[in-house]
């Protein structure tokens, strides 16, 4: 799978995410309602893709504390992440580029603190974000398939 990955990575930007938590299913949500190109493919970390990706990067498949945003086979995490996707939504997303005036260890921090508290903050989910036959083409699996 590790070609797949590699190749996979090079061909769709993607958006990896945790299917357990509340927040992060929210923002899943909110992408396929912003992103009406799918120009992002999204991802559980959970998810045997998920996993090989955060594999391929060198990054725990245990522990999942940071949104990935992979552009152009560039990895992005924390609140590079964030705001490397808030831009590439377009208007008025694109504001979002403000939060590069802050320094990047207190963007960082302050994303830590919450991604680190997210479970406690937002709770868990048991139900995962499912592909539906209106949303699929926003999510990897499905791109992978159809390639």
């Amino acid at each position: 799978m590790q070609n797949n990955t590699a190749a996979m990575i090079q061909q769709h930007d993607i958006i990896l995410f945790d299917a357990v938590c509340v927040i992060c299913n929210g923002w899943a949500k909110f992408l396929i309602r912003h992103d009406p190109q799918a120009k992002f493919k999204l991802a559980s970390a959970q998810s045997p893709l998920g996993e090989a990706i955060l594999q391929h990067y060198g990054m725990s498949t245990a522990h999942y504390t940071t949104m990935l945003v992979i552009l152009n086979g560039q990895l992005h995490t924390e609140s590079t992440a964030l705001l490397k996707a808030m831009h590439y939504l377009g208007w008025p997303f694109v504001l979002m580029d403000a939060g590069y005036a802050i320094p990047r260890p207190v963007r960082d921090f302050l994303y830590r603190r919450v991604a680190l508290n997210r479970y406690r903050l937002f709770g868990k989910t048991s139900q995962c974000l499912i592909p539906s036959a209106e949303n699929k083409r926003h999510f990897l699996e499905n791109a992978v398939r159809e390639s």
